[in-house]
C-alpha cells in the first residue's frame, strides 16, 4: 500500500463542480450561437459557483490559486461576450486596442496567480501536502 495522501472531495462539492460544468457549457453554448439572454443569464450561476468553489477550497493552495484562475478567466470570458452581445467589442479604446481587449485584465491576473503558485509559493513549500 502506498504511502501516499489522498485527496477527497465531499459529494456535495463534487456535484456542485459537475453543475457548474452545465452551467459554464450553456453559457459558451449561448454564446457561439449569439443567444444574448441565455449567455447573459448564465454568467452568474457560473460565476457564483466558480467563486463558492474557489472559497471552500481555499486551504489548498494549489486548488485556490486554480480555482481562483478560472474564477478570473470566466470573468473575463463573460466580459468578452457581453462586449460582443451589445457591440461594443470592436470600439476603439487607445490606439489599436478595443473595449475587447480589457478582457486582458482579467486574464493576466490569472496568470499572474498561477505563476505565483508555480514559481514563488511551490518552490517554497515542497513538501507541503498539495493536490497538484
Amino acid at each position: 500500500m502506498s504511502q501516499e495522501s489522498i485527496y477527497t472531495i465531499p459529494l456535495r462539492y463534487r456535484k456542485m463542480e459537475n453543475l457548474h460544468i452545465v452551467f459554464w457549457l450553456f453559457k459558451d453554448v449561448a454564446w457561439c450561437m449569439v443567444w444574448k439572454p441565455l449567455g447573459i443569464l448564465m454568467i452568474f450561476p457560473t460565476l457564483l459557483i466558480s467563486i463558492v468553489i474557489a472559497w471552500r477550497t481555499r486551504q489548498y493552495m494549489s486548488e485556490w490559486c486554480h480555482n481562483l484562475a478560472i474564477t478570473v478567466w470566466i470573468s473575463a470570458n463573460s466580459y468578452w461576450m457581453i462586449s460582443e452581445f451589445l457591440k461594443f467589442d470592436t470600439m476603439k479604446l487607445y490606439g489599436d486596442f478595443t473595449f475587447k481587449h480589457l478582457a486582458i485584465i482579467p486574464f493576466a491576473i490569472g496568470l499572474l496567480v498561477l505563476g505565483y503558485y508555480y514559481l514563488i509559493w511551490k518552490p517554497k513549500h515542497p513538501h507541503d501536502l498539495e493536490t497538484m
